[in-house]
């Protein structure tokens, strides 16, 4: 197995490496918009998308006149036959899997570069496909008549090739209201830990300590910070609640708590570039090592918090919880810190679940991994994806969704991917299990959940 998964790797470099397309042309029929439309609902075909999953999302990308994607088409992004993944194919085998592309079926794959479906055409070939058809997703955007899908706020995860045309002095799409956008690098520790090896060209580093101090007692814990500390935190780093944030991380998980609490704080305009710094660097930007600072201010414009409803506190998660048929807790940690076999930290011993809370996944190893949630890349999966995984636990949408993990970050990627979708009832139980486990008189329960 481990011979074949290593050929195949090869082949898919070797391929990805080809300069002459000639050969793909040729081999691959090119259909027209006429016969897509046609076929679109037919079951024994299946159109996927294998552009940028931020074009999928719903931005103009390559000359796109509508943004989004076709309506029923499913993703297969050629980028991530680029990752460099130690398990890729088998990773790669599972999402065809879950996404039911299979050799059975006609696979009409779109683009809209010229380049991205060939590639996945490609690898499906080695995979024994030979259904396989080409369309310019262009021709489908300039008919206003065909049914295109978008997510309702796609422009709070933001692709690469935008932030490097506002670096550039462009105003991309959605920007148009941003008189001031500020681009930051989140990580926990001193810059020497991630940000002085290469940032986001202009970024000033944010260490995450400074919105959630570890605590002086034992065990340690890092905790969001109080009203003062995070007022004196957004006035040192030079934030008011008229900027636009974009925030750029090495592990996304760091970029996605600092974005939810400059929400939280009051900024009206934060963002996070989708799929961190390897977004960057797989769209053949370089990072920078020059070091930049933040300006300060002494007015932030407003008070803090300006948005509470972001974090749900332990006494309104308590209250929530005695109203099931509006709110859910919504636990999105490992199946095995869930039913109390770990827990998920090396600096927290207690293990269990908040009773009520219901399981709604994260990643599939430890504390730090967002496997339910992201594709190979680390973008933002395809919602329909992790949707279909909270309707199987019964998660209902129309409730209150109250997020939690450990301690916050895990959580607010979660909060994030849900607000791109268009849920607009959620928010992040911040205190987590760690800080609910941490309080004794807090009932815990363990053990597979009993339906």
């Amino acid at each position: 197995m481990k011979k074949k998964s290593v050929l195949l790797t090869a082949f898919i470099l070797i391929f990805l490496c080809a300069t002459d397309h000639t050969w793909a042309q040729e081999s691959f029929q090119v259909i027209d918009t006429a016969r897509v439309a046609a076929i679109r609902e037919k079951p024994e075909w299946i159109i996927v998308d294998t552009r940028l999953n931020d074009a999928f999302n719903g931005w103009k990308l390559d000359g796109v006149v509508r943004g989004g994607h076709i309506q029923g088409a499913v993703d297969f992004s050629a980028n991530w036959l680029k990752t460099d993944h130690k398990n890729l194919t088998a990773e790669l085998q599972d999402i065809l899997t879950t996404k039911k592309i299979t050799p059975e079926k006609h696979i009409v794959l779109y683009d809209a570069n010229g380049q991205d479906a060939e590639k996945v055409a490609g690898f499906l070939q080695t995979q024994g496909f030979s259904k396989l058809y080409l369309y310019d997703v262009k021709q489908w955007a300039e008919d206003a008549g065909l049914p295109m899908e978008k997510y309702v706020n796609y422009q709070y995860i933001v692709p690469a090739i935008i932030v490097k045309e506002i670096l550039d002095g462009k105003q991309p799409e959605s920007f148009a209201d941003s008189a001031q956008i500020k681009i930051i690098e989140a990580s926990w520790g001193e810059e020497k830990t991630s940000y002085s090896k290469g940032h986001i060209p202009s970024s000033f580093h944010i260490n995450t300590d400074r919105i959630e101090p570890p605590t002086t007692s034992k065990p340690v814990m890092w905790m969001l910070a109080d009203q003062q500390t995070l007022t004196t935190f957004a006035l040192d780093f030079g934030f008011t609640k008229n900027d636009t944030v974009i925030v750029t991380s090495e592990e996304p998980l760091a970029a996605f708590r600092v974005a939810t609490v400059l929400q939280y704080i009051g900024v009206k305009d934060v963002r996070v570039l989708n799929g961190g710094i390897l977004a960057w660097t797989m769209a053949g930007y370089q990072l920078e090592t020059n070091r930049h600072d933040p300006i300060s201010v002494t007015d932030f414009g407003g008070p803090i918090p300006g948005n509470p409803d972001v974090i749900d506190t332990m006494e309104e998660t308590k209250a929530g919880l005695l109203s099931p048929e509006s709110f859910t807790l919504v636990d999105n940690r490992t199946w095995q810190e869930h039913i109390g076999q770990s827990s998920g930290y090396s600096y927290h011993k207690r293990k269990g679940r908040i009773p009520g809370a219901v399981f709604g996944y994260a990643g599939k190893t430890d504390a730090y991994a967002m496997d339910y949630y992201r594709n190979p890349d680390k973008t933002m999966r395809n919602a329909d994806a992790f949707l279909a995984l909270w309707q199987q636990q019964g998660i209902d949408t129309t409730k209150h969704l109250s997020f939690m993990c450990g301690s916050g970050w895990r959580a607010a990627e979660v909060y994030y991917y849900a607000t791109v979708y268009g849920l607009a009832d959620i928010g992040i139980y911040s205190d987590g299990w760690i800080g609910w486990s941490n309080n004794a008189s807090n009932p815990i329960i363990t053990g597979v959940p009993q339906k």
